[in-house]
């Protein structure tokens, strides 16, 4: 039996902006979650250097997975062997790896919802079944210990993300303890993407690799370092599950592309430009925060963390694909429909991403105020928004 999995509709939004640019709009993407940003200077640098003077194989870099090794020692005082470290195609083969080492089909795998729309179907395509939370906003929409520990029977697995995606909402030192502790001694194996580190606007970002040597972190170079495009992410294995996560990864995927190595590397001395990057997001979220209550937005979590404003949109609609499709054809604005990170209730949430250059921010911000304005004095319960 084929697995049956629900299409990423940001991504049918992106498909539809880039037929808008096509025919000559001016479209506005805030739809995905990607920088706009390029990858560091130096490099870009390398990398010209390399595609002069190297043929490309297949290769893992070994001075690579060191420094990523170190990396975890020097932000998160945690020892791991470069061993430890898989080199992957993207975040998004990391968490096949993870999922397909640690659980078999039929596992049990806790999840938030709302949360990444890849979990739940990639979950499903594993044929791992996925045991949704409800997360609302008096737990910042995130799994708490309480609620892991509440769980029966326990599940296999659970994942975890902080920042999380669509809500930028972090988990308090604390409480990620604390669920460390729930799942330590239920058994459950944790598996955290941590994709977002590096983006916080409220303090550092703590690996659960600090409380859990047995979780599997995923990460990649796709959001801090500003190198969506290349393709290049990691996947840090517990030492029990490091052959079987090798094993898939040279298995399906072989390695990840060579000429992205190399600029990965220098990638991680790029921090001075990196934390630029940093300020221009901080400059955005707060122009987003303050545009809300023109726009009539007064229900959002809180973004703590990565690029996102997930707003409640319930007094304006009960189909949010239909919204944001709408939104795009009248503003060029695009934005990603709530319904992909929550099936039950994201039919009333939106997702926009504040990872656009500020000027293009604020213009969608001026685009958007008389829209959400038309809609909101048309709204049968604008009253009670």
């Amino acid at each position: 039996m084929i697995a049956s999995i629900d299409p990423f509709r940001a991504m049918t939004i992106g498909q539809m902006a880039h037929r808008l640019s096509a025919e000559g709009r001016s479209v506005i993407h805030m739809e995905y979650g990607q920088p706009s940003t390029g990858a560091p200077a130096a490099a870009i640098t390398a990398a010209h250097h390399v595609l002069d003077t190297e043929a490309q194989g297949y290769w893992e870099s070994a001075p690579l997975k060191a420094r990523i090794a170190r990396h975890y020692a020097e932000t998160q005082g945690v020892i791991i062997a470069p061993e430890q470290v898989i080199l992957t195609c993207g975040a998004s083969p990391a968490l096949v790896l993870a999922l397909t080492s640690a659980f078999a089909p039929g596992a049990r795998v806790a999840i938030a919802r709302p949360g990444y729309v890849a979990y739940r179907n990639t979950l499903k395509a594993l044929y791992i079944e996925p045991l949704e939370i409800a997360c609302g906003p008096e737990d910042r929409y995130q799994i708490t210990a309480a609620a892991l520990a509440a769980i029966e029977p326990a599940p296999d697995g659970v994942i975890i993300a902080s920042p999380a995606n669509p809500t930028g909402t972090i988990i308090a030192a604390d409480e990620l303890a604390a669920i460390a502790k729930v799942c330590a001694q239920r058994g459950i194996r944790i598996v955290s993407d941590e994709i977002y580190h590096g983006l916080s606007y409220t303090g550092p970002t703590v690996s659960l690799l600090v409380h859990d040597p047995r979780a599997l972190i995923v990460n990649s170079f796709s959001k801090y370092f500003s190198m969506p495009g290349w393709r290049l992410g990691w996947l840090v294995a517990p030492l029990d599950l490091i052959d079987a996560a090798y094993a898939r990864m040279s298995n399906l995927f072989l390695t990840p592309p060579v000429l992205s190595q190399h600029a990965g590397m220098i990638a991680f001395d790029c921090d001075t430009e990196l934390q630029g990057h940093i300020a221009t997001y901080a400059k955005n979220r707060e122009a987003m925060l303050a545009a809300l209550p023109a726009l009539g937005l007064a229900k959002i979590a809180p973004p703590d963390g990565a690029f996102y404003i997930w707003a409640d949109i319930g007094h304006l609609t009960d189909d949010s694909m239909g919204f944001c499709t709408q939104l795009l054809n009248d503003t060029g604005v695009a934005t990603a429909p709530g319904v992909d990170f929550d099936p039950i209730e994201g039919h009333r949430f939106m997702r926009f991403s504040f990872a656009v250059s500020t000027p293009l921010v604020e213009e969608a911000i001026a685009r958007m105020i008389p829209w959400f304005a038309a809609r909101t004095a048309k709204a049968p319960h604008a009253a009670d928004a």
